[in-house]
């Protein structure tokens, strides 16, 4: 599956879990989607996948997310392209 990565960003929350989202498009598919990622230290990740603007064929979004839920490598790019969004953490004292 070939996934173009539009948009990304993550940021820290005030209780020092992190909250990200991922705007991606998935050729052949209508639709974008929004991919939001949350984790309470970095590590182990949730999600939810929602299409970005408009609701676009059931069938295509259920194949994306059996896509991510099976691909792990897939899954790690759009959580890295997050990840990579976010600002240096300064000093936490």
């Amino acid at each position: 599956m070939d996934i173009k990565i539009v948009n990304a960003r993550m940021e820290r929350m005030e209780d020092k879990s992190y909250k990200g989202k991922v705007e991606a498009e998935v050729t052949g598919h209508k639709e974008p989607y929004e991919l939001t990622i949350y984790s309470k230290s970095g590590d182990m990740w949730e999600y939810s996948l929602h299409f970005l603007k408009q609701p676009g064929p059931e069938e295509e979004i259920l194949a994306f997310e059996e896509f991510i839920e099976n691909d792990g490598e897939a899954f790690d790019t759009l959580v890295d392209a997050a990840w990579d969004t976010m600002e240096p953490a300064g000093d936490e004292a």
